[in-house]
């Protein structure tokens, strides 16, 4: 039995959630967010309350039950009060910039790298940080990661693209004689 998937969910004030046959649909004050489900589970919703249960006893839907209670949970959170994700850059003549709906980073390469930004992200961007802001937490989460990659944190100097509330264990180097 999931843990997660027998959790109840209470709906909040100003929040719609409808179930179709193979998507749900969340509606809130910050947007909303429609997501396609599998008929494995069954979702009911009374008095601002949704419960779940798995239609048959097979390890695959015991494994959505949980998994599909978790993303109803955060599309909810989401449409009330949206994630919020930020980066930061260390090292000489590391930048970037939004320009309309493209991210530009000077990043010590050769040449600019320019991403463009998902439908439903806002970025902004100061001098040392960016922060992603968005009401999906999984494309928030995303477009974190890709920015990230592209130039990770190294060991010995800590340049590089990091979130801020992660630590770069540093290493020592060589040791002068």
């Amino acid at each position: 039995m999931s843990r997660i998937g027998k959790q109840q969910l209470s709906i909040p004030a100003g929040v719609e959630v409808t179930f179709d046959a193979h998507a749900v649909r969340v509606k809130g004050p910050k947007g909303e967010i429609i997501r396609p489900i599998r008929e494995e589970i069954d979702f009911k919703q009374e008095n601002g309350i949704i419960t779940s249960e798995p239609r048959r006893n097979d390890k695959f839907s015991r494994s959505l039950w949980g998994t599909y209670m978790s993303h109803l949970k955060n599309m909810i959170k989401g449409v009330v009060t949206p994630f919020e994700k930020k980066l930061l850059v260390e090292g000489v003549g590391f930048k970037w910039e939004v320009k309309g709906d493209n991210l530009n980073l000077a990043l010590g390469f050769s040449h600019p790298v320019v991403l463009a930004i998902p439908q439903g992200l806002t970025v902004t961007a100061e001098k040392g940080s960016l922060t992603i802001v968005g009401i999906n937490k999984e494309l928030v989460g995303l477009f974190a990661n890709k920015v990230r990659s592209l130039k990770k944190p190294e060991p010995y100097k800590g340049k590089g693209i990091r979130y801020s509330t992660e630590v770069i264990r540093r290493k020592q180097g060589k040791k002068s004689a």
